[in-house]
């Protein structure tokens, strides 16, 4: 278990070099430019506590009180965008500057009638904390998979802090530097309210690409531009020593990764539990679709990984729709504002989407494949068994040449 710890720790410490923090650090740079001396601090441990609290509970929560999983939400949506406009607006960020100190005043009287900052810091982390996601390695998708699937353990929280603190550290660094450069830096310190007001623009550019997912589209395309930190963090994560750990969390063994050769890897289960179908009237089930090979492509909408796969997958449904492939996508969400039908259809519009897609919202199907990642390829011949599993990005060519395989298989004379 140590050597876990230290790995998640590890992970959420390099995090700050990951393209998908990119978008939350202007966020926190902003933030830090005004404010108290401990405003760094508070930001960090709101992101460190609100992050950790809501992936780990939020889908009791809805569950037990049924809360609309959209609503935390576009509360720190509107947060980020209400503090962004403060920052535009100078008499109004004197207004919330006012209110924040007199708060926490009231709150510890040992606190200076000025504020130290700590509280406007914990409101715009508890914001950053909600909205942000990360990059998710095996050690963050399993965390994401045993707390929506309610698999909670002791083990699986004190993993969970560890990402997060290594996540909180270079943060806090970043915001402090942030805070001085801004507060003892004389050359800049003359356009301060300058900086501020440009800072404000981006909160809330950034809080309507927030609501509107386009946010995910920005960090994917990011990544893209620094393809070797994915192959870095599967290299770290990927480790033997991880995934022996990892293996010992309450989770079913996973189908064993095919190579090229597409061995026989048992009959492949059916679709179940399925909250919607969406690109079809139907629901569907392998019996129906016996005699064509079958990709089945579990995903998420706010999984970067996955979006940078969806291009493959699209394209490769559309080049073999027509001589016996379909492509089945099993959107199972890794938080609860994903579970959200409405948010799903615009993710097909966006993505261009156009074969079946289930939503997976209580991880039936997900648990029926054994399941661990997003994304995750499941290739299935026309006898219904599955030959080929890959996870997370690359091996598309592989894929496409497997795919190939099995259509000469079923008898197709143009491959």
């Amino acid at each position: 278990m140590i050597i876990l710890l230290v790995f998640a720790f590890v992970s959420g410490l390099v995090t700050i070099l990951a393209p998908c923090i990119w978008p939350l650090l202007p966020l926190v740079l902003s933030s830090s430019s005004t404010g108290g001396k401990r405003k760094p601090l508070g930001i960090a441990l709101g992101i460190i506590a609100s992050f950790s609290f809501f992936t780990l509970t939020l889908s009791y929560l809805v569950e037990s009180v049924n809360l609309n999983p959209d609503i935390p939400r576009l509360l720190a949506v509107v947060i980020i965008g209400f503090l962004g406009l403060s920052m535009v607006i100078p008499a109004l960020s004197f207004k919330v500057e006012a209110i924040l100190s007199r708060l926490s005043s009231y709150f510890s009287h040992s606190m200076k009638p000025t504020g130290s900052g700590l509280l406007g810091g914990l409101m715009t982390g508890v914001s950053l904390g909600v909205v942000w996601s990360p990059c998710a390695g095996p050690i963050l998708a399993t965390i994401a998979a045993l707390a929506v699937t309610r698999e909670v353990s002791f083990d699986v929280v004190l993993v969970t802090l560890a990402y997060v603190v290594g996540v909180g550290i270079p943060l806090f660094l970043f915001a402090s530097a942030g805070a001085w450069i801004f507060t003892r830096h004389r050359l800049i310190s003359r356009y301060t309210g300058r900086i501020q007001q440009a800072f404000g623009i981006v909160m809330i550019l950034t809080a309507l690409g927030i609501y509107t997912n386009y946010d995910t589209v920005v960090e994917a395309k990011l990544l893209d531009t620094l393809p070797s930190y994915a192959h870095w963090q599967d290299m770290l994560e990927g480790h033997p020593w991880v995934q022996a750990q990892l293996e010992m969390l309450p989770r079913k063994n996973v189908l064993p990764i095919a190579s090229i050769t597409l061995p026989d890897l048992g009959p492949a289960q059916d679709f179940s539990g399925i909250t919607h179908w969406l690109n079809t009237s139907t629901p569907l089930s392998l019996s129906q679709l016996r005699g064509k090979v079958v990709l089945v492509d579990f995903w998420t909408y706010a999984c970067i990984n996955c979006i940078r796969t969806l291009p493959h997958v699209t394209s490769l449904y559309e080049k073999y729709k027509e001589i016996g492939f379909m492509v089945i996508g099993v959107h199972t969400p890794e938080f609860e504002f994903e579970k959200q039908t409405a948010n799903v259809e615009r993710a097909l519009q966006q993505y261009k989407m156009h074969y079946p897609v289930a939503q997976d919202n209580d991880y039936a199907t997900w648990k029926a494949y054994h399941n661990r990642f997003w994304p995750a390829q499941y290739l299935i011949d026309a006898k219904g068994h599955i030959r080929m599993v890959h996870t997370g990005e690359g091996a598309y060519e592989e894929i496409e040449t497997a795919v190939k395989i099995l259509l000469r298989e079923a008898g197709n004379p143009m491959l």
